[in-house]
């Protein structure tokens, strides 16, 4: 082995296990917290958790640089995200062939919530359905969901607004509170 290899091996080894506490430390915090507002937006818990698992598996390999970052945890969303679409956009394709062959029952969400929110919810395109849920149940700001999502803080008020009214429409009450009552203007 040359020497200039050995040198690098030998700062990597020494590095390897601080490297892997404070990304176990990392991994600790965010997962939860990554997990469960993917898991309300795309109705599927089991496909939110492999998203979150693919996406800190990919904040590892970079994770010196992703330590970095303002906001690693909106990273992680963001490629749990886009991993869990394309998944979907995939699944979808494949239904379709295998839809010609056999009759597929459609499945049912798993997650449970107010009665109605859930179609509500559902009936919303993915990108508003994922703002309406940072912001209102998870209570994620405006930047942080802009920095999660890859948009501008412009995008997520208009799919913020859009989204809400849509829901107002549906369910005529504000589905985020127990007792019915006229849509709140914070959700």
């Amino acid at each position: 082995m040359n020497p200039a290899r050995e040198h690098v091996q030998a700062q990597a080894d020494q590095h390897a296990p601080l490297r892997i506490t404070e990304f176990e430390a990392f991994y600790d915090l965010a997962w939860d917290s990554v997990f469960r507002p993917l898991a309300v937006v795309l109705g599927d818990p089991d496909l939110a958790a492999e998203a979150v698992d693919e996406a800190m598996t990919r904040a590892y390999a970079r994770w010196r640089s992703i330590q970095q970052m303002s906001n690693p945890e909106g990273w992680v969303y963001r490629v749990a995200h886009r991993w869990a679409l394309d998944r979907l956009r995939r699944s979808r394709t494949e239904r379709r062939v295998l839809a010609k062959l056999v009759q597929i029952p459609s499945e049912e969400t798993t997650i449970h919530v107010e009665p109605g929110l859930g179609s509500a919810l559902e009936a919303l395109p993915v990108e508003q359905r994922a703002v309406v849920v940072l912001a209102c149940a998870f209570d994620w700001s405006e930047r942080e969901i802009a920095l999660a999502l890859g948009i501008r803080p412009g995008t997520v008020k208009s799919r913020l607004s859009r989204g809400l009214e849509r829901l107002r429409r549906e369910m005529s009450v504000c589905p985020l509170t127990n007792p019915p009552e006229p849509m709140c203007i914070r959700c």
